[in-house]
């Protein structure tokens, strides 16, 4: 049987499962030497049927992604792939049913704890990779989300409000 603490627990284990691998890519992205004309970083989330990656874009405040296409190796500019269709929850083949029943009349609670889990789960990544030395400001979204997570003053924020 389902409930709500245990698909929570589950949800926040199978994430765990996969933050090594989280804050190795992130110290990474922390070493790039950024082109200067990116002005903020956008880690965006693409969540499909709990599986998972994260890309980072290195925007401009029009919206843009930024690439650098100049000769010096040295400089980034672009996207970086932090975690490309990570699995953070099984369904049992045997209980599939019940569970898509249980997700059905749990729907908007479980997609908040959902929404919730992973953006504590990327925070605290952030964190213990050190994320807060780079100066720009960097945001966590879902792709197609409304709000965005700003990594920097740790409060969620309108997606629009990070442009301006």
């Amino acid at each position: 049987m389902f409930t709500i603490e245990s698909y929570t627990n589950l949800l926040k284990e199978g994430l765990q499962q996969h933050s090594d691998q989280l804050i190795a890519n992130i110290k990474e992205t922390t070493k790039l030497n950024y082109y200067d004309k990116i002005d903020l970083l956008d880690f965006t989330a693409f969540v499909q049927s709990y599986a998972l990656s994260i890309t980072m874009f290195s925007m401009d405040r029009g919206a843009s992604e930024v690439f650098y296409l100049g000769e010096d190796s040295s400089i980034f500019g672009g996207s970086y792939d932090l975690l490309d269709e990570i699995e953070y929850y099984d369904i049992p083949d045997e209980k599939e049913d019940e569970f898509w029943e249980f997700y059905d009349q749990n729907d908007e609670v479980l997609s908040n704890i959902e929404t919730k889990a992973i953006v504590e789960w990327f925070a605290d990544c952030w964190n213990k990779a050190d994320g807060k030395i780079v100066k720009l400001p960097v945001y966590f979204s879902f792709h197609d989300y409304d709000d965005c997570f700003d990594l920097h003053k740790n409060e969620w924020i309108s997606d629009g409000d990070k442009w301006f």
